[in-house]
C-alpha cells in the first residue's frame, strides 16, 4: 500500500471546528488510501458474509457526506454499500472527494457550528453542524477501520 501523507489533526492553537475538520479529513484520506492498488475484482469482493468490501465503504461514505453536508436524499441505504459493476475505483474515489471538497466549503461557510446543517427532505429537523460533524468522524473512523481489515485480508497491508 503506498504511504499516504500523514497531516494529522491540529493539537493546539486551532479552534473547534479547525479540530473536528481536522479528525475528519484525516479519516477521510485514510478511508480513500484504503482502496490504492487493490486489483479488481478484490476491491469489490465481500470480506465478509455480510458483504462489506473496500470500495463499497467508499462509495456509502460519499453518500454519507452528501446527505449530511450536501442535503442530498439517499433513498436506499443498504444500495450505497454496492458499487455497480461499470462503476471503477477511479471513479468511486473520484467522487468521494469531489463529495469532500464540497462538504468542505459547506463546513468552511458555516460561521457557528450551532446553527442547523444542510438537510435533505428528511421528515426530522436539521442536527446541527456540530453535531454532524462528530457523526461523520464516528461514521468515517468506523468504517475506516472495516476498511483496514478488509484490506490486511487482502494483501496483508496494515495500518494508514
Amino acid at each position: 500500500m503506498p504511504k499516504m501523507t500523514d497531516t494529522r489533526p491540529p493539537r493546539t492553537g486551532a479552534d473547534e471546528k479547525a479540530v473536528l475538520v481536522g479528525f475528519l479529513d484525516y479519516l477521510r484520506r485514510a478511508i480513500a488510501a484504503k482502496v490504492e492498488g487493490v486489483p479488481e475484482p478484490r476491491v469489490r469482493t465481500a470480506g465478509v458474509p455480510s458483504g462489506t468490501n473496500l470500495l463499497g465503504l467508499v462509495k456509502h461514505l460519499t453518500k454519507v457526506e452528501r446527505f449530511y453536508f450536501l442535503g442530498e436524499n439517499v433513498d436506499d441505504w443498504e444500495a450505497t454499500l454496492r458499487p455497480e459493476p461499470h462503476e471503477t475505483v477511479d471513479g468511486i474515489v473520484g467522487e468521494y472527494r469531489e463529495a469532500v471538497r464540497r462538504a468542505n466549503d459547506i463546513i468552511e461557510a458555516c460561521t457557528d457550528l450551532g446553527n442547523p446543517a444542510p438537510r435533505s427532505r428528511a421528515r426530522q429537523s436539521a442536527p446541527t453542524m456540530r453535531w454532524v460533524l462528530v457523526h461523520l468522524i464516528e461514521e468515517t473512523g468506523r468504517h475506516a477501520g472495516h476498511a483496514d481489515i478488509l484490506r490486511e485480508q487482502i494483501d496483508g497491508a496494515v495500518g494508514r
